[in-house]
């Protein structure tokens, strides 16, 4: 299994005492490699084109284990939904015979990042990965447009693109807490001499005064 560089975390002996510029990096390098430690994600994809099917692999000694990290990335236990997953993102960073290995393993890392915990959030984590990369695409078109037509285009579809990632992120955060709101509302009491006291309003029963 191919493992990610190990990130160094502590200065040499040898050296002169760290700055402290170089403390504070230090800082942020132990930050990630605290993180690195926490991910045991499944290994990048291999991509083939083999008689014009696209084959998938992975850079693992154990093609079964990987599958069941691949799996695990993706938030479920059903090999047919993460059969047809994997060969989506595969998808997305293949145009005709010419293929992207390293578009089809960004779009996965976004959805490890998501950290799916079933399969409706693995699929939202897909297409938000998919959006953010078409939003991208349409960014650098807009900067090498030629005239006022190309422009107008781009720029809507870059708009529509950034607001609909938007809504996703709304919607995987409602999805996640259940759609739960919590609204508090207030009242505002202006006393005698215009001093306004605000307060959240609570409704009891009836005083033991009967009002």
């Amino acid at each position: 299994m191919t493992k990610a560089k190990a990130i160094p975390t502590e200065v040499d002996p040898g050296d002169a005492k760290p700055t402290t510029r170089q403390a504070e990096e230090l800082a942020r390098i132990k930050t990630v490699a605290k993180k690195q430690a926490a991910r045991a994600d499944g290994p990048p994809m291999q991509l083939k084109m083999v008689d014009g099917v696209l084959q998938i692999t992975f850079t693992h000694a154990d093609p079964d284990l990987a599958h069941i990290l691949m799996m695990a990335d993706l938030g479920t236990c059903d090999t047919d939904f993460m059969a047809g997953v994997q060969g989506q993102i595969a998808t997305i960073g293949t145009h005709g015979r010419k293929i992207d290995e390293g578009a089809s393993n960004f779009l996965m890392s976004v959805v490890r990042g998501v950290q799916p915990r079933d399969e409706l959030e693995a699929m939202l984590a897909v297409q938000m990965g998919a959006i953010h990369q078409a939003t991208m695409m349409m960014a650098r078109r807009l900067n090498h447009v030629d005239n006022i037509t190309q422009q107008d285009a781009a720029e809507r579809a870059l708009n529509k693109l950034a607001r609909t990632y938007a809504t996703q992120m709304e919607a995987l955060k409602r999805y996640r807490t259940g759609g739960q709101q919590k609204v508090t509302v207030e009242h505002v009491t202006v006393n005698e001499g215009g001093q306004a006291i605000v307060g959240a309003v609570t409704h009891g029963g009836r005083g033991s005064n009967g009002k």
